[in-house]
């Protein structure tokens, strides 16, 4: 699948992935400065954002859909980071295509299985009638039913658009709804990926536990885990700067 991205910066090459409900658009916040220094390629991924919508949807073709992304752009080897599910994505990436991956960021989510737990926002997000939504405030009343906190309500209405009918949701929520079980999936195999890796953990965030070291010493011999202070899972969205002086630690 060819996939939507956004091209910013000069230097060595930097992908970059975004989460569940996410797009490109979530990285803007540091892209400002991560861009004077690598060429960024910020990606949406499959059923999300910008990207084509299709009833496949799971962590193996989006590591095919990554790696005709590199292929397309002649991109031999990357520094390659994601977040959350783009963190999944890129951890399955590295290790089917180590020779492909420079050095590996994960933001926020380890190898393990994580339980469903987007129940609530999925019966939110269906709970809006797009037929007969008016405006964006209409769908963040209804929204407002489920999901009470302001700033996780304006990050998922990000995905609403308009087009010549009306409202329309840029990801593929049928889809997403119908298979999000597959989003909490553990890695699985003996593969190993070899290069450097850090692990991003938000101070506050439950994502990344003590219990998961051995997980990342699996599959990741080489990594180390980095905790911003103070910062939720969205800790690039919250702490852009120590995320980017991290970022730029690691990477350079």
């Amino acid at each position: 699948m060819e996939l939507n991205f956004k091209k910013l910066g000069s230097g060595k090459p930097l992908v970059i992935l975004h989460g569940l409900f996410g797009s490109a658009d979530n990285w803007f916040s540091i892209a400002r400065e991560l861009q004077k220094t690598f060429t960024l390629y910020l990606v949406d991924q499959r059923n999300h954002g910008d990207s084509p919508h299709s009833e496949e949807w799971n962590y193996q073709v989006m590591v095919e859909d990554l790696k005709e992304l590199l292929d397309d752009e002649k991109l031999d080897q990357v520094f390659l980071m994601g977040h959350s599910m783009g963190g999944k994505t890129a951890m399955n990436f590295a290790l089917q295509y180590p020779e492909r991956v420079e050095k590996l960021i994960i933001a926020d989510i380890a190898p393990r299985y994580y339980p469903v737990h987007h129940q609530t926002i999925l019966e939110g997000l269906n709970a809006i009638d797009l037929k007969n939504t008016k405006s964006r405030k209409e769908a963040d009343d209804i929204l407002s039913s489920y999901v009470p906190e302001l700033g996780t309500r304006q990050f998922l209405l990000k995905s609403l658009s308009r087009d010549s009918d009306g409202f329309v949701w840029k990801i593929n929520l049928p889809v997403i709804t119908e298979k999000i079980n597959q989003v909490g999936e553990a890695l699985a195999g003996e593969n190993q990926y070899e290069g450097p890796t850090l692990f991003l953990a938000g101070g506050n965030s439950n994502y990344i536990q003590q219990s998961d070291l051995g997980d990342m010493e699996k599959f990741f011999p080489k990594y180390e885990v980095e905790f911003i202070s103070d910062t939720g899972h969205w800790l690039h969205a919250e702490k852009p700067e120590a995320v980017v002086k991290e970022i730029q630690k690691f990477l350079l």
